[in-house]
């Protein structure tokens, strides 16, 4: 049986296709200028020219990946800081895995879980969610699979479920932004209205689309625990458990929850509540992070030497954290070959072509088609910009002023902008939160398609629906300029 190509094939096939259609659509810009508003360049509206075509060659296809990593040209780093803080954070956790913190942790949680252990999922969901609400909780989650995963293989489900818990709370939680300022208030500003319109509207998308997605979630674990046979995974059933409870069956005895055990699972969790205290309030991000989690395992070597039990020499703790970054490797090299995509449309100069035709194409149309033409053009830019504040910046400007021609308020731009950012990278195969997820899961994409797909259909419908009533009923005056100045 023909095997689904893997990630990185998926990817690099991606890069090739682009790189071809910079020898097809037309090279162009908008001007720039500096935004204070937004505290960087921004395309200007009615700017629009096209430039000497750039196409790329096979040469820019095998650099993709690298520059995806880190721009050879200027040495400024792209995706590196993402790609060192995986790697990081996979020596973090084989420290404190080596202590048998972890799995002590498990034992007691999954003691005090008895027979419910399937409220773990909705626990674990609204959390999630609650991050990528409030701040976009994304690439931070890739620490956290390793930490969840065996969990649910103990309790009896698939490592899919788990997978599901992390990408589905964190992105349900970012399609529905409140207040997130890498998404929803950089993309109000830029579209010149307060954050705080349109409030109730995301509140009401965050709270029905995570309903359904924790339903979904919880109606195949029930499936998947009373039938293991009829998990997607199901094949790869033993591998999993072998890869991570380390090669216990999953019903062994688990380490003695000793004293040295629980104070390094205080730190262990300590530090996610520093991580989320920098990022939130003090402008951390990978650099700093990784910092964090190399301190940390530093930290826990010497408390675990106070113990018989956890105790490690100063070679079993490096080998033990190179052994764990080591493990991330495979994920941290795809998140630069994602990366890549974004590097071959930007030099070829045809990411502002492609939301010029979008801004022409929003010309003329009324309410209710307007803002669901909106939501399939957001939905179609964020397979090139995954990135939520990349993309504001890039097409709020253009396209925000547009509403105002449709008798639409502009908040419910920002709306249907950060609705199908999230929506789409639930399963954006150029998002590397996604793929690297799979990655550290041993889910294939073509598995997590399967798994998904019916949940993509009722968000959706939870969205359009939303944005639909919500235009109808907004107040916001219509004229109608000529589509030619819409489109320039």
């Amino acid at each position: 049986m023909n095997k689904f190509p893997t990630a990185f094939t998926i990817l690099f096939a991606l890069i090739v296709v682009v790189a071809v259609l910079t020898w097809v659509i037309p090279a162009g810009q908008y001007k720039r200028a500096f935004s204070t508003a937004l505290g960087r360049d921004a395309p200007v509206p009615g700017t629009f020219v096209e430039v000497e075509p750039s196409p790329q060659g096979p040469l820019a296809v095998l650099m993709a990946p690298i520059a995806g990593l880190y721009d050879p040209a200027t040495g400024m780093a792209n995706a590196i800081d993402v790609a060192v803080f995986v790697l990081v954070i996979g020596g973090f956790l084989a420290v404190v895995t080596r202590t048998g913190a972890i799995d002590a942790g498990i034992g007691g949680l999954l003691k005090a879980l008895k027979g419910r252990e399937i409220w773990m999922i909705p626990i674990l969901m609204t959390a999630f969610a609650a991050g990528g609400t409030s701040y976009g909780m994304a690439e931070e989650s890739l620490a956290f699979y390793s930490i969840v995963l065996p969990v649910f293989l103990r309790a009896g489900y698939d490592t899919l479920t788990g997978v599901s818990v992390i990408l589905l709370g964190c992105g349900i939680g970012t399609l529905g932004s409140t207040f997130n300022a890498f998404a929803t208030v950089i993309a109000s500003d830029a579209a010149g209205v307060p954050f705080t319109d349109g409030l109730a509207l995301r509140a009401f998308i965050l709270f029905a689309c995570l309903a359904a997605g924790i339903l979904f979630v919880m109606r195949y674990a029930s499936r998947v625990k009373a039938h293991p046979e009829r998990s997607i995974v199901a094949a790869q059933r033993e591998d999993n458990i072998a890869h991570f409870l380390k090669g216990v069956d999953s019903g062994a005895p688990l380490p003695d929850f000793s004293a040295t055990r629980a104070f390094i699972l205080v730190l262990f969790g300590l530090t996610f509540v520093v991580m989320l205290w920098g990022v939130i309030s003090q402008g951390w991000w990978m650099g700093e992070m990784s910092a964090l989690f190399l301190g940390m395992a530093i930290l826990t070597f010497f408390v675990a030497k106070a113990d018989a039990q956890t105790r490690m020499d100063e070679h079993t703790f490096v080998d033990t954290f190179v052994g764990g970054a080591r493990d991330l490797l495979g994920v941290a090299l795809l998140i630069g070959v994602a990366r890549g995509i974004v590097v071959i449309m930007d030099a070829g100069k045809i990411t502002d072509t492609i939301l010029n035709a979008l801004a022409g194409t929003l010309a003329g149309f009324g309410d209710v088609p307007f803002i669901n033409v909106m939501l399939a053009s957001q939905t179609f830019l964020s397979f090139v910009v995954p990135s939520s504040s990349g993309l504001a910046v890039l097409t709020m400007p253009i396209l925000a002023p547009l509403s105002d021609f449709a008798g639409v308020q502009r908040d419910l731009t920002v709306t249907a902008y950060q609705s199908a950012n999230g929506w789409v990278n639930l399963f954006n195969p150029t998002f590397a939160v996604v793929m690297g997820g799979l990655a550290i899961g041993r889910v294939g994409y073509d598995r997590w398609l399967r798994f998904v797909w019916p949940l993509l259909l009722i968000l959706a419908v939870i969205i359009s629906a939303a944005l639909s009533v919500s235009a109808v009923m907004s107040d916001a005056p219509s004229t109608s300029p000529p589509a030619a100045e819409l489109a320039n």
